[in-house]
């Protein structure tokens, strides 16, 4: 069996690539621009290519055919569009990566299903998501195009710490607080619900749909079974750091307002993501991939991330001093504001 990923080398899709690879029934094919140099299994292979340069991938691919096209970088309209031009004759399952923020915020229930609407007012990422996936159903319906929707949420590897709250160049500010004393600003009271999936259990579910006639025309939402609050998230952190969690709650309503004119997109990323509690339902999942199951739990991810994160500081440990300021600023405001009434 043939499969072609675009893209293929990011958090999510790295992880699919190497699984499958140790497949011997699987003939893997990364379509990419080749920027990102990476240590890819010896019988992996490459094409090199913009797949936004659709008359030079056409003649690259020339007359592949595919049982599996893996998009993991299509984020508008105008992409799956291309690919459904590029694609339409070229494979029998089509598999494009969503995202869970798709579904309806606010949420009408905290247990999320395939079958909760999607509808999201606070971030266009995620509203460009829906309109993806509604192209992508309806050529489906009216042209047989052999469509398999994949939404995850908040997948993270060993290169990645995740949080709810961070500045525009990552995870590591956050972590140089705690490591320094300081307190981390947490959205809320820190007590909503948030499942975090490491990217080896995505993969689990993931290569299962790959060639799965099952899937053909469903949607899947892929996480974990792993359930923390947003405080048991940073504890967890600052207990493999070794350091005392100092917990800063801010309303992510205040977040969103000032941290707009810093460039910080929390009303998409908090209000429209982080901050609601959910829940997911695997149950659909399971039923089309028996093997689904979560290996890595939270306590155990992190502290793989936070092994390669300190073998690599030039790599993972990015300062940004400006949203260190600016999470001093926000602390010292509702300090004084406490102060003064």
């Amino acid at each position: 069996m043939k499969a072609l990923f675009i893209g293929g080398t990011g958090t999510i899709s790295m992880a699919v690539v190497r699984r499958l690879a140790q497949e011997q029934r699987w003939e893997v094919w990364l379509l990419n621009r080749g920027n990102r140099k990476l240590d890819l299994p010896e019988n992996v292979h490459q094409i090199t290519a913009d797949i936004n340069d659709e008359a030079d991938v056409s003649a690259k691919l020339g007359n592949m055919v595919f049982d599996t096209v893996c998009e993991f970088i299509g984020f508008t309209q105008k992409d799956v569009e291309r690919d459904f031009r590029l694609f339409k004759d070229r494979t029998r399952q089509y598999i494009y990566t969503s995202s869970a923020s798709a579904y309806h915020k606010p949420a009408a229930g905290y247990i999320i299903t395939e079958g909760t609407a999607l509808a999201n007012p606070y971030w266009q990422y995620s509203r460009n998501k829906i309109a993806c996936e509604e192209y992508l159903m309806r050529q489906y319906r009216e042209n047989g195009f052999p469509v398999t929707i994949v939404r995850p949420s908040h997948t993270y590897d060993e290169r990645y710490i995740p949080l709810g709250v961070q500045g525009r160049k990552g995870f590591w500010q956050v972590i140089q607080r705690m490591l320094d004393g300081k307190p981390v600003i947490i959205q809320g009271d820190g007590t909503s619900l948030w499942t975090l999936t490491y990217n080896t259990d995505f993969a689990i579910g993931y290569t299962g749909l790959m060639g799965n006639r099952h899937a053909i025309g469903e949607s899947f939402h892929i996480t974990g079974d792993e359930t923390l609050t947003w405080n048991q998230i940073y504890q967890t952190i600052a207990d493999a750091l070794g350091v005392e969690l100092k917990p800063y709650h801010v309303a992510s309503e205040f977040l969103s307002a000032v941290g707009d004119k810093y460039g910080f997109d929390f009303e998409g990323s908090l209000t429209g993501d982080k901050s609601v509690s959910v829940v997911f339902d695997n149950s659909k999942l399971k039923r089309a991939v028996p093997d689904m199951r979560t290996e890595v739990r939270f306590d155990q991810g992190v502290r793989k991330a936070l092994d390669y994160i300190f073998a690599h500081p030039d790599e993972c440990q990015v300062e940004d001093p400006e949203f260190d300021v600016w999470c001093d600023r926000v602390i010292a405001a509702l300090e004084k504001a406490k102060r003064g009434i």
